[in-house]
C-alpha cells in the first residue's frame, strides 16, 4: 500500500487533496459494486499511460472507454514500434530547423517524444488496409475500434517492440470492453481511411458512424449503470469527454426514457476555469445539462494527467489487490482527521471551565 499511504499522508490540500479525495471516492464506488467509464483525450497513449491503464483494465477497475482516434491507434503504435520511438527532452529549446530535421528523419514529434512513421504508421497500414478491403468485399460494417480490436488480437507477438502488458488496447480487446471513438476521422488512420475512400478502394460505410456509436451507447450505458451505477472519469476535454457524458440527457429527453445519472465524476485537466470553455467548466455546470446531479461526487484535479493518472491508478491497484487492508488503512486515516463535533467540543469546553472554577 505504498502509494495509498503516500497519498493519505502527504496530499492534504489544493490539487493534491482533490487527487486523494477523488481516488478514495473512486475506490469506494467500485468496491461497492459500481463501475467506472473513462474518457481519454490528449496524447496519453504516446505518453505511455498504458503502463498503469492496462493493469487497471485487467484488474476490473475500468469498465468502458471513450477515446480519441489518436489514443486508440497510438496504443497500437507503442506496441509494435516502441523501440523505434525517439525522445527529445530538450524540446522546449528547439528551433524551427530542429523540427524540420525531425520531419526529414520521418518522425512525428508529440511534445518530448516522437512516433516513427515507417515503424508505426506504415507498419500498421500494411495490416489494417487489407482488413478494410476485406470488409468492403464481404459487405461487413464495424465500429472503428472493432477493426483495431481485431488487429491487436491477431498480430503475432513477433511484431511486438513494446511490452504487451503495458498495451491498454490489447487489455481492452481481451476484456471486450465497450468503447466509443467519437470523431475518429481526426486521427492518422482516419486520414488514411479517407484517402482510400477518395481513391475508390472501399466505401466510407464500412466504418460505422459517430451517430451509430451513440445509438449503440444507449444500450451499453444501460448495462453499465445497473446496480450501483457507473462513474465518469475524464482526462482532458473535447469530444472524448463531451460525447459519452451526453448519453444520460439524450436518453431522458430524446428517447424519453428513464436513465440513471452518472454516479461519480472526476476530470483531470490542465485547462483552468474560464469563460465558455468545456475543458475549463466546473462540474456543477453539468447539473444544468442533466448530466450530473447535486448529489454526484465531483472532483477536478487541475494538473498534468501524466502525473495524476498513474498515481491514482497505482493506489487503486493496491486497493484492488487487498481490499480488506485498503479499507482498514483508509478508515484509520480518515477517522483520525475528522474534527470534533460542535456538541462534543461544547462538552469539552464546559468541562474545562468547571475544572478551572473548582
Amino acid at each position: 500500500m505504498n502509494t495509498l499511504n503516500f497519498l493519505l499522508k502527504n496530499y492534504k490540500n489544493f490539487n493534491a487533496r482533490a487527487l486523494k479525495d477523488a481516488t478514495l471516492a473512486y475506490w469506494k464506488h467500485v468496491d461497492g459494486g459500481g463501475k467506472m467509464f473513462w474518457a481519454v483525450a490528449g496524447a496519453m497513449s504516446s505518453a505511455q499511460l498504458g503502463i498503469t491503464l492496462a493493469p487497471a483494465i485487467r484488474a476490473g477497475l475500468i469498465h468502458g472507454l471513450s477515446v480519441t482516434g489518436a489514443n486508440l491507434e497510438e496504443s497500437l503504435f507503442r506496441l509494435v514500434a516502441h523501440d523505434s520511438y525517439k525522445d527529445f527532452p530538450d524540446y522546449r529549446y528547439f528551433t524551427k530547423a530542429d523540427d524540420t530535421k525531425i520531419l526529414d528523419d520521418r518522425m512525428r514529434r508529440v511534445t518530448d517524444t516522437s512516433i516513427p512513421e515507417d515503424e508505426a504508421f506504415r507498419a500498421v497500414e500494411k495490416f489494417v488496409v487489407p482488413m478494410w478491403k476485406k470488409a468492403m468485399a464481404s459487405g461487413d460494417r464495424k465500429f472503428w475500434h472493432e477493426y483495431f480490436y481485431d488487429l491487436v488480437l491477431t498480430i503475432g507477438d513477433d511484431l511486438y517492440e513494446g511490452d504487451p502488458e503495458e498495451c491498454w488496447l490489447l487489455a481492452a480487446a481481451k476484456a471486450r470492453l465497450p468503447i466509443v471513438v467519437p470523431g475518429y476521422e481526426d486521427s492518422t488512420f482516419g486520414n488514411i481511411f479517407a484517402s482510400h475512400v477518395k481513391f475508390g478502394d472501399f466505401s466510407a460505410n464500412i466504418a460505422k458512424s459517430g451517430i451509430e456509436y451513440m445509438v449503440d451507447f444507449y444500450d451499453r450505458y444501460r448495462e453499465l449503470s445497473k446496480g450501483k451505477g457507473v462513474g465518469f472519469f475524464q482526462i482532458g476535454g473535447g469530444i472524448a469527454g463531451d460525447f459519452p457524458i451526453c448519453v444520460v440527457p439524450s436518453i431522458k429527453y430524446d428517447l424519453e426514457e428513464d436513465a440513471k445519472p452518472w454516479s461519480y465524476f472526476c476530470q483531470i485537466s490542465d485547462s483552468t476555469t474560464s469563460y465558455g470553455s468545456y475543458s475549463g467548466a466546473t462540474p456543477n455546470e453539468k447539473i444544468t445539462w442533466d448530466k450530473l446531479t447535486q448529489d454526484t461526487p465531483m472532483f477536478v484535479v487541475e494538473s498534468d494527467a501524466t502525473i495524476v493518472a498513474p498515481l491514482m491508478l497505482s493506489a487503486l491497484l493496491e486497493c484492488k489487490a487487498d481490499p480488506k487492508e485498503a479499507n482498514r488503512i483508509i478508515k484509520e486515516a480518515t477517522a483520525a482527521k475528522k474534527p470534533a463535533s460542535k456538541k462534543s467540543a461544547g462538552k469539552k469546553a464546559t468541562a474545562k471551565k468547571a475544572t478551572v472554577k473548582s
